[in-house]
């Protein structure tokens, strides 16, 4: 058994990236999703050879916290917290440990973990960034991705046609196989329902690997991955709303339905592959046994300075999205919002009229044009008591909406999740938290873009169209998605399989 070698009393270690006697590849922390607690993993090589791993005692502490070795073949890039409420920083066991660590040469590490993570609020952003705004932009960078990777591509999607489009990313995979790239597709089985079963023949045959998501059943049939992920040579990811498909093509305003994503390079995309990872070792939708008495390992935080990886899923446990952004329009003062499905919980609401009545600004972009008319009519009975409340509304005219971005302050949140109880409740969600000032400038500009193609709603017109037949039809649309369709999935979830 390998013993660890402990500097003497007094010396100073050298202190690496993630602020310890080692080196960033041999000490590489990240959170491991425990909702009580959110504990450290520290990889194999790590505890046997770093200071702090070996000897920190929150490290090595209650069952709760046991640590487990991190995969052989991911290297963790850089130390990842997430406290109770969704924000980064040190949680209340660490700090306390950290606190009552005995002083001499360990108190070096201590002071420099405790430094960077309570000056995370200082740090930029640890990724490259290029918003992608329309299908023309968007897909062929995509496309671009899988023709450069050399090792792998995981793409993940909601919607899959077979069209020119879905053809032209077969193809791209395909030859990716040929250059010996391990490449995985999942696809969701109800949103890609009407794809050929020998459509992806061809990417089988090359050595790829094709999953459906949640396989159709009447017995499962509500609860769906609604995620959208494609990652390749896990340098380079993609994430937002678009789906691979026609009606996304064109520019958001002619043509083409409106949507926004993102292109990152950085550390954010080795955690972006191995949610992809998980998800698609899910893609069966098998339980383990008393799945109902568990906290679901799909609702997770994953942390970095600046940016949070929000993943939601089904199962109990709080919703590591909708907690994060609670806490975020507590303190708010400038609010805007494009959202293509709006249906927010009462809690939210509140939040939103709060910001308002205390001076904030609240602007919201909504659906003027929807693929999902029970959406559109339940989202517009909220609107009187948002107008009341003194938040501009505006629907979007030229084309569907099918945008997810939400800025608060210099907080922005981007990714597959709307804010209904779907998206809220019971789908598997993917959304990214930036606390960054020039990403927030340049959400603000691509919302002020939208902007131009609204109309603005007033309480004046809200009321002059609201017949007896179309209250009844927004009420009636507002039960079936907001108390009709949860009742479905939650007895779904119960009824599941061990």
């Amino acid at each position: 058994m390998a013993t660890t070698n402990f500097p003497a009393m007094g010396s100073t270690p050298t202190l690496g990236v993630a602020g310890c006697a080692s080196q960033p590849a041999d000490c590489a922390m990240r959170e491991t999703g425990f909702e009580r607690f959110r504990a450290f993993e520290v990889s194999r090589e790590g505890a046997k050879n770093c200071a702090c791993g070996g000897a920190l005692p929150f490290l090595q502490g209650r069952p709760e916290q046991r640590l487990q070795p991190v995969r052989e073949d991911v290297n963790p890039p850089w130390p990842m917290v997430a406290t109770k409420d969704g924000a980064h920083g040190v949680t209340s066991p660490a700090r306390k440990y950290i606190a009552n660590l005995p002083t001499g040469w360990l108190s070096d590490c201590k002071s420099a973990m405790m430094k960077q993570f309570n000056t995370s609020n200082m740090a930029e952003s640890n990724s490259t960034l290029n918003w992608l705004c329309t299908g023309d932009e968007v897909f062929p960078e995509m496309l671009a991705a899988i023709d450069a990777a050399k090792k792998s591509a995981c793409l993940e999607i909601y919607v899959f046609q077979d069209s020119p489009l879905g053809i032209r990313f077969r193809e791209a995979l395909v030859r990716a196989c040929k250059r010996g790239a391990k490449v995985r597709v999942l696809v969701d089985a109800v949103g890609s329902y009407f794809l050929p079963a020998k459509f992806w023949d061809s990417l089988r045959s090359a050595g790829g690997e094709v999953r459906q998501f949640n396989p159709v059943t009447l017995k499962r049939l509500i609860i769906r991955n609604h995620r959208k992920l494609l990652v390749c040579d896990g340098r380079v990811a993609f994430v937002g709303g678009f789906n691979i498909a026609t009606e996304y093509e064109g520019d958001g305003v002619k043509s083409g339905w409106c949507d926004v994503g993102l292109k990152i390079e950085g550390l954010l995309v080795a955690q972006l592959e191995l949610s992809f990872e998980e998800m698609f070792a899910r893609a069966e939708f098998r339980h383990k046994r008393f799945t109902l008495l568990r906290k679901s390992d799909a609702k997770k935080t994953v942390a970095l300075p600046k940016e949070q990886l929000l993943f939601s899923g089904p199962g109990r446990g709080r919703n590591p999205f909708k907690r994060a952004l609670h806490q975020d329009l507590k303190r708010a003062k400038n609010v805007q919002m494009i959202i293509a499905y709006f249906l927010p919980t009462w809690r939210l609401r509140r939040e939103l009229k709060r910001v308002a009545r205390h001076g904030g600004k609240v602007q919201l972009i909504l659906a003027g044009k929807s693929d999902v008319l029970l959406s559109m009519l339940a989202a517009q009975g909220l609107y009187r008591r948002f107008l009341n409340g003194n938040i501009e509304i505006y629907e979007y005219q030229p084309q569907i909406l099918h945008a997810k971005l939400i800025i608060v302050d210099d907080i922005v949140y981007l990714g597959s999740a709307n804010l209904d109880t779907r998206s809220l409740h019971i789908n598997y969600e993917l959304m990214i938290r930036f606390e960054n000032r020039k990403i927030a400038d340049e959400a603000r500009a691509i919302f002020s873009k939208n902007l131009k193609h609204c109309h603005r709603v007033t309480a004046e017109e809200w009321r002059r169209s609201r017949t007896f037949w179309r209250k009844l039809k927004q009420r009636w649309a507002y039960f079936l998605l907001n108390h009709l369709d949860p009742y479905l999935a939650r007895r779904q979830w119960r009824d599941l399989p061990d």
